[in-house]
Order: C-alpha cells, then sequence, then structure tokens
C-alpha cells in the first residue's frame, strides 16, 4: 500500500470477476501508488472471467492474478469512493463517502470482442475519476 494516497476507491460490482476488477486494474496502471485500490463483489466469483484477463492484457494491464474478493463493511468505511456497478441494495451505504454508479453492461459469459467496448468505457471512467481526484487535492 502507498505511505500517503491522495484517495482510497472501492469498485463493487455483484461477483467481482469483470467490471469492478477491470477498474482497479486500470486505477493501479494510470494513477500508481498515488489511489489505494480496492474491489469487491457482493455475491464473489470463482475467478476472474478469462475475457477480461484477456481484453485488459491486450493493454499491457495484468489482473490475472486477482482474485474475487467478498464486499466487507470495513472495505467501504475505509474507502474514500466507492464506486458501484451493478450491485443494486447489497452496496453499503457510509455518511462521508464519494458514491459513483457506473452503468456498465456485465461481460459475465461474453467472449473479448464483447468486453472490450466495456473495457474501454471504464478506461475513459477511470480516467475521469483522476482527474477528480487530482481536482480535489488541489483545492
Amino acid at each position: 500500500m502507498p505511505a500517503n494516497p491522495l484517495a482510497s476507491v472501492l469498485f463493487v460490482c455483484i461477483h467481482n470477476a469483470g467490471r469492478s476488477q477491470m477498474a482497479a486494474g486500470f486505477l493501479r496502471h494510470l494513477a500508481g501508488d498515488r489511489v489505494e485500490v480496492r474491489s469487491a463483489g457482493s455475491m464473489p466469483g470463482d475467478r476472474i472471467n478469462p475475457s477480461a484477463v484477456a481484453a485488459m492484457a491486450e493493454l499491457g494491464i495484468d489482473i490475472s492474478d486477482q482474485k474475487p474478493k467478498v464486499l466487507t463493511p470495513e472495505a467501504a468505511q475505509a474507502s474514500d469512493y466507492i464506486i458501484t456497478m451493478g450491485c443494486g441494495d447489497a452496496c453499503p451505504y457510509f455518511p462521508g463517502k464519494t458514491y459513483l454508479d457506473w452503468q456498465l453492461a456485465d461481460p459475465a459469459g461474453q467472449g473479448v470482442e464483447a468486453v472490450r467496448p466495456i473495457r474501454d468505457e471504464i478506461k475513459g471512467l477511470i480516467e475521469g475519476l483522476i482527474a477528480e481526484i487530482d481536482t480535489k487535492q488541489e483545492a
């Protein structure tokens, strides 16, 4: 973990196997140690979606070593930003956190061709998130 990250971000989806793992991979890659990154699922799957792993690898980002994790209140409490991706009411609410809900297609059961547009949309959202975090730090 970084010594003094600018912010801590938790990505949450249902299985923690596709969208949230790609988002976490992009944020680690693009922000480096400036941001502490977590991801979790309300009902975690058994493994990372192989199509998500392949789509990220095409951009030189390796998420193959990640494992789906269960969402805990502690992970949410320790995060400045909580970004949900289809987990609905299973996501806990804590006052003082910045909540964002990203409406993204679910890559579960999809081939890499179908995952690429989701991956690219996530990348754009991550770039915007990094800009927001940087702006808040300058204020």
